[in-house]
């Protein structure tokens, strides 16, 4: 029998919170929920989640440190966040921490369901698809191993942030192939963010001060002006 898909919910509003854990688990979910920031904390660090349902404005630790905390951890939890529509700078900025997904509030929590739901099938998918192509990639000084989720520059272990091997891991399966920031989004992030495609331009220039010779004329992840960008052959750039 398989085990319940562990589900935890960081929300300050007890009405919010019971509706979620309520509908949650009538899906089979099994939901635990903290009602401010540092038991959301603690109930993080001490368990291994499926899915992190996040509010932004908490007491005690806000939504955004933890979610700076979650993705600096080994394991990758994918994470809703939800905020109230006049704080979409906050947005944004959990979008670029690596927030999964977001709802602005007030929001429908059939929906919070099925993004939670559509959100756990493509986390799956991914790991069936890292499997499948369980192959490191070595292209241009870059080894990539999607198992280990490592990356390796000339021989040298680079630092990257979840997002940012997903992204890298992304560009290199599709070489010379030109994507759009909105295609991006709905391929890497997994859902169609219209309106903050600049999150795609912080997360490739995050890239390229890693991975470029000279983030400023950059070899690996080319910009083709007027329609993406595209992974690119540096001796071709150089040319």
């Amino acid at each position: 029998m398989t085990a319940a898909k562990r589900i935890l919910i960081v929300e300050d509003d007890v009405h919010i919170a019971d509706l979620l854990r309520m509908h949650l688990g009538d899906e089979g979910f099994a939901v635990e929920h903290a009602a401010d920031g540092d038991a959301g904390v603690a109930l993080l660090e001490r368990g291994h989640w499926d899915a992190l349902v996040l509010d932004l404005m908490l007491p005690g630790v806000d939504g955004l440190e933890i979610c700076r905390r979650a993705r600096a951890m080994a394991r990758y939890t994918p994470i809703i966040i939800t905020s109230a529509r006049s704080s979409e700078v906050h947005r944004i900025l959990g979008l670029e921490l690596g927030a999964d997904d977001y709802l602005a509030k007030p929001f429908s929590v059939l929906e919070l369901v099925a993004r939670v739901r559509a959100l756990l099938r493509r986390t799956d998918a991914l790991a069936r698809n890292a499997k499948l192509e369980a192959g490191t990639l070595e292209i241009d000084g870059l080894r990539i191993d999607p198992l280990a989720r490592e990356l390796h520059l000339e021989g040298r272990p680079v630092d990257l942030t979840p997002r940012e091997f997903d992204l890298l891991h992304f560009f290199a399966r599709h070489p010379g192939k030109v994507f759009s920031r909105i295609e991006l989004l709905n391929q890497v992030w997994g859902y169609r963010h219209e309106g903050y495609e600049h999150t795609v331009n912080t997360h490739i220039n995050r890239l390229r001060l890693k991975i470029e010779t000279d983030p400023a004329r950059p070899a690996r992840i080319l910009t083709v002006w007027g329609r993406g960008y595209k992974f690119g052959n540096p001796r071709e750039s150089a040319g």
